[in-house]
């Protein structure tokens, strides 16, 4: 038997999400309840049979902590639920993230292609854990400590899209200030480029470099993405500042799609680019 661990690292973590998260948190904790009750076990019993505290096991079954998957997967263990906890991992890691990386998260898995344009920062599906850590760590006013694990957790999770089959198709366009800005230093910079070129690599996956000496630029308005989606339909994304907003007003969305098809006319090819961001890696 292990001993107690902390509640913020291993077990669960104080929950303050929105609406839709606390009800799923709430389901999982009366499953808990239930199949706890059912082995005949008290909380305390429970959080000692598996590692936790009691307070953990009661805030989990109130519904204020999210479990961890440690947690749950001890929990069915001990109390012989046969799956029945462990079996929610997936609901409670989704709960645990911001509503607008879930909404975000679920348009990218429907999509069979994505295109996006990043000017300021490597854009998120392609990003490092320390790069992301880096960028949410920079973050004014700050996040505490675990907000910025659980936003970090959010943005690994969302490039499972790469691991999809069939596989969505993706175009990414980075600027070539997003290859040289060392945020966090020479090794998290040095990571994220080889990074770059892993996923490079993959057949359904082109990256192009913006040089910042090109005189017509189509992009100077921002940042953009657009998502293909399974159905036929296209909607933009766009996020600055402190709005993130999607684009499905179909006029907005063709705007979107000419400049993003001038700005990959205005970049480096793919096999150009790749040479680029060796040539900064070997720099770096």
């Amino acid at each position: 038997m292990t001993g107690q661990r902390s509640q913020s690292i291993d077990g669960a973590e104080p929950y303050g999400g929105d609406d839709e998260s606390a009800a799923v948190l709430r389901t999982v904790g009366k499953v808990i309840k239930m199949c706890r009750e059912r082995a005949g076990m008290t909380q305390a019993e429970l959080g000692t049979a598996i590692g936790y505290s009691e307070e953990q096991v009661s805030s989990v079954e109130r519904g204020r902590r999210a479990p961890k998957a440690q947690f749950l997967e001890a929990a069915d263990q001990a109390l012989g639920a046969g799956g029945m906890v462990v079996g929610l991992r997936k609901d409670v890691e989704e709960a645990r993230y911001p509503k607008k990386v879930r909404d975000l998260a679920k348009l990218e898995a429907e999509a069979v292609e994505l295109c996006a344009y990043a000017n300021t920062v490597i854009h998120g599906l392609l990003q490092t854990p320390e790069y992301a850590r880096a960028l949410y760590g920079m973050r004014r006013p700050l996040f505490s400590d675990d907000e910025l694990e659980r936003l970090v957790a959010a943005r690994m999770s969302r490039q499972k899209v790469f691991d999809q089959q069939p596989a969505p198709i993706f175009s990414f366009v980075q600027e070539e200030v997003t290859l040289r800005r060392p945020l966090q230093g020479r090794m998290v910079m040095r990571k994220q480029l080889e990074r770059l070129l892993e996923v490079g690599q993959l057949r359904n996956v082109e990256i192009q470099v913006m040089p910042t000496n090109r005189e017509d630029h189509a992009g100077l308005a921002g940042s953009l993405q657009l998502l293909k989606l399974m159905a036929g339909d296209t909607v933009g994304h766009n996020e600055v500042q402190l709005t993130s907003r999607l684009i499905s007003n179909h006029q907005e969305v063709q705007v979107l799609e000419i400049r993003y098809g001038i700005i990959r006319s205005q970049a480096l090819t793919p096999s150009e680019s790749r040479a680029f961001i060796e040539k900064v890696l070997g720099e770096t």
